[in-house]
């Protein structure tokens, strides 16, 4: 415990991690910079890869801020993520002293490409002095380019700052009941509200990835599988529909490069052809952001009239609905109960992956090191 703890409450600190985005159009090329200068983005010779984020952020820029003013000239995510967090601090020192003992929680923002930067987080996390440090990214299914990037950043600036606190970590939570049960409760109601009984297909939308990131062993496409396999079990006892359309679809691809397949506009596309209203759901966005508010909403939809779908609905992200913040709620208890220090684990405390994907955050097996 800190010197300045002893008699008197536990403190803890719960490190919720986004992408982040730019917050004004001035600083859409630097975050665009930091963004493809990243390792985990273009796997490149660091001087080579340098010289290229330079070149894509001057080339892409100008349309990003075209795009950005149709959402007030800047990103979302940063604000919506500090109201999960203080969603998540409320829930926390509501909740917890009964389950967790005499504990101040205190919950932090940590961007990967804008402000709030870890180098800044970890700062603020040091003058709060606590005892233990929850990491929580808030993507639940595991990829390099989110959370382990975002792990491996914190990690840097923790070390520079010698931030040597006890630190839990979660590296992936795919079939948490919360995150499970928000999905379920928007599309039933959705469902009985507008779909009736016309005949729809539901589209669960993730953002893309190169092939090659999957084929190099990331276990997101895997992930991705387990949530969208629980969340139709769980639909169709909620409706007692035995027999829902669906479809796993991917967004936002760009370049050359194979990316996923099916890609959502294909997918938009094929249920126009069959006169089939939509169900749009960002299955692994928690935030809403760019890929949101303006692909799946301005764009997308505006394909869906030109295609023929007759009805396009899109559920929102799970931002702070109260399952989503209980789920978070839940995993940060459990993270600090285990007991365990070090490497991150998934929120079920061990490894899900298959042996096969060589690149799972927790490449030490069921127990962390």
């Amino acid at each position: 415990m800190s010197e300045g703890n002893i008699n008197s409450r536990r403190r803890v600190a719960v490190v919720l991690f986004n992408v982040g985005g730019p917050d004004n159009l001035a600083a859409v090329r630097p975050f665009l910079y930091n963004l493809f200068s990243d390792p985990a983005i273009i796997t490149l010779p660091a001087g080579i890869r340098h010289l290229l984020a330079g070149f894509l952020a001057w080339r892409r820029a100008p349309v990003a801020r075209d795009i950005y003013k149709l959402i007030g000239g800047k990103s979302p995510i940063a604000a919506g993520t500090r109201a999960q967090a203080a969603a998540l601090e409320k829930k926390l020192n509501t909740d917890a002293p009964e389950k967790a003992g005499k504990t101040e929680f205190r919950c932090f923002t940590s961007m990967r490409y804008w402000h709030p930067r870890a180098q800044q987080t970890v700062r603020e996390v040091r003058e709060f002095a606590p005892d233990d440090i929850v990491l929580l990214p808030l993507f639940p299914q595991y990829s390099t380019t989110t959370v382990g990037t975002a792990l491996d950043e914190w990690s840097r600036a923790a070390r520079a700052v010698k931030l040597d606190v006890p630190t839990h970590s979660c590296c992936c939570y795919p079939l948490e009941e919360g995150v499970i049960e928000a999905h379920t409760a928007a599309i039933a109601k959705t469902i009985e509200k507008k779909i009736g009984d016309k005949p729809f297909r539901l589209l669960l939308s993730a953002h893309s990835l190169p092939q090659k990131t999957i084929d190099a062993g990331d276990p997101y496409v895997w992930q991705i599988d387990q949530t969208v396999d629980r969340l139709m079990k769980r639909l169709r006892e909620e409706t007692g529909r035995g027999n829902i359309d669906y479809r796993v679809c991917y967004q936002s691809r760009v370049g050359p490069l194979k990316w996923l397949e099916p890609n959502t506009q294909s997918e938009i596309r094929r249920a126009g052809a069959e006169g089939l209203a939509l169900i749009v759901v960002p299955i692994a966005f928690v935030s809403e952001h760019l890929e949101t508010l303006v692909e799946l909403d301005i764009e997308y939809a505006k394909l869906a009239t030109e295609a023929g779908v007759p009805l396009y609905c899109r559920m929102p992200a799970l931002g702070t609905d109260e399952r989503f913040i209980e789920a978070l709620s839940k995993i940060t208890l459990r993270r600090l109960g285990s007991g365990k220090c070090g490497s991150a684990s998934s929120d079920a405390g061990e490894r899900i992956c298959p042996a096969g994907f060589a690149k799972c955050h927790q490449k030490a097996g069921p127990e962390e090191v």
